[in-house]
């Protein structure tokens, strides 16, 4: 069957209209901002943002304690000191993620160690976690990528079997749902973002859900983020045991996340009803296998990411990419340009210049193929954005694009036209 030509060979874009979009912040915004400034403080533990939006987010979440943070960073690194993580100790994570969720392991002077992802849903395979635990094994970080919760059923029953703390990376997943429970609710510690590039910003930011309930592990994560000062109502104890660094929200950031928090279930329905209408309009495509929510689950959608079977399709995934671009829908090809162990600092083992330390504690190897999966996800990755301004039509524009570009590549005819 003769197939539609592509706008790179000459035909029709299908995508002509600009994308939606819209503002963020608003007056909302800026009547907190400013009963912010007359408070004649913008010190966390003097002011009243940063304590309220801590409890609103906690209503939110159904959760006793929480803590603020300078960024989402700063907030894993407050769960991994909170969790006792310290030298000569081994934390298995993700390899698909930013940099942000390793740099408190290394901070902590313990290391990394990469289990691989279910290739559909993104999240860590429970098993390759189980196989990578050793005697040095202390804590998980589990990374809910692109608003898709990983299977945390199995994680948790592995990390109470080895008596291992388990952290949440949810930064780009807010109100995302695993069986029915939000995700940053379930491991020990719960870690968001509030950057810019989050579905919430107050510029930057973040929180540490602290899920025990207990006053102690509260006291002690608060107590991290502030150089490990005890600042409780009007008492402030600078008695110090151990190193913590300074992650101290400002109430210009609280004041912002309390106005942004009011608008955070909305903007993630929509990414949800987004990216679940567009894996529908998807998913009977040969050669393309859509971004997968497992059945019971709630994905936000930070971002959409679906595969393509190169030899399927008989076409490389850059090609792809520039085909759906040249259709008018925005897209990249890959998440990031590799898996994170590939980057030098962990081929060189230098998490500080001149010196291998703590690397060469550890008996580590970072070699290509540690993660085959992951390293195949990102070689076959197309990254669609979402965006809670988008409109039907983009909707529409978008699954028509990759539709027309799957199926011409798909078809030996298209392709030799």
């Amino acid at each position: 069957m003769q197939q539609e030509k592509l706008a790179i060979h000459g035909g029709a874009p299908v995508k002509t209209t600009p994308y939606g979009s819209g503002k963020r912040f608003g007056l909302e915004e800026a009547k907190e901002l400013l009963e912010a400034l007359d408070q004649n403080t913008l010190f966390y533990h003097q002011g009243k943002k940063v304590k309220q939006f801590l409890r609103d987010f906690g209503e939110l979440y159904g959760v006793k304690y929480s803590v603020a943070a300078s960024s989402g960073t700063a907030a894993i690194h407050v769960a991994l000191g909170a969790a006792g993580v310290t030298v000569g100790d081994e934390v298995v994570t993700g390899p698909i993620t930013d940099q942000g969720t390793l740099i408190g392991i290394l901070y902590q002077n313990a290391v990394p160690v990469f289990a691989d992802l279910d290739p559909n849903t993104y999240g860590l395979d429970p098993s390759s976690i189980e196989s990578r635990i050793t005697s040095r094994t202390k804590a998980i970080v589990v990374v809910h990528l692109a608003g898709n919760p990983c299977d945390m059923d199995p994680i948790m029953d592995i990390a109470r079997r080895h008596g291992l703390k388990v952290i949440e990376d949810c930064a780009q997943s807010y109100m995302t749902r695993y069986k029915g429970r939000l995700v940053g609710t379930i491991g020990d510690y719960g870690c968001f973002s509030t950057n810019d590039f989050k579905h919430m910003s107050t510029g930057d930011g973040g929180m540490v859900l602290v899920n025990s309930g207990d006053e102690a592990d509260y006291q002690r994560t608060h107590a991290f983020a502030d150089k490990n000062y005890m600042r409780f109502e009007s008492t402030v104890v600078r008695d110090l045991s151990y190193l913590a660094p300074n992650y101290r929200m400002t109430e210009l950031q609280g004041a912002v996340g309390i106005a942004q928090l009011k608008k955070l279930p909305l903007v993630c329905e929509r990414r949800h009803s987004y990216g679940d209408r567009l894996t529908a309009g998807i998913a009977d495509l040969p050669g393309i296998a859509p971004h997968r929510v497992a059945d019971g689950n709630y994905g936000t959608y930070w971002f959409y990411m679906l595969r393509v079977d190169e030899a399927a399709l008989g076409c490389t995934r850059d090609q792809f990419s520039e085909a759906l671009k040249g259709e008018g829908v925005s897209n990249g090809a890959g998440y990031i340009k590799q898996a994170v162990y590939m980057q030098p600092l962990f081929q060189r083992k230098t998490a500080y210049p001149g010196s291998h330390f703590p690397f060469e504690l550890y008996d580590v190897d970072y070699k290509e193929g540690l993660c085959p999966e992951a390293e195949a996800i990102l070689r076959t990755a197309i990254v669609i954005p979402v965006n809670e301004f988008y409109t039907d039509t983009d909707l529409a524009d978008t699954i028509t694009g990759i539709r027309k570009v799957a199926l011409h590549f798909g078809n030996k005819e298209g392709r030799e036209a």
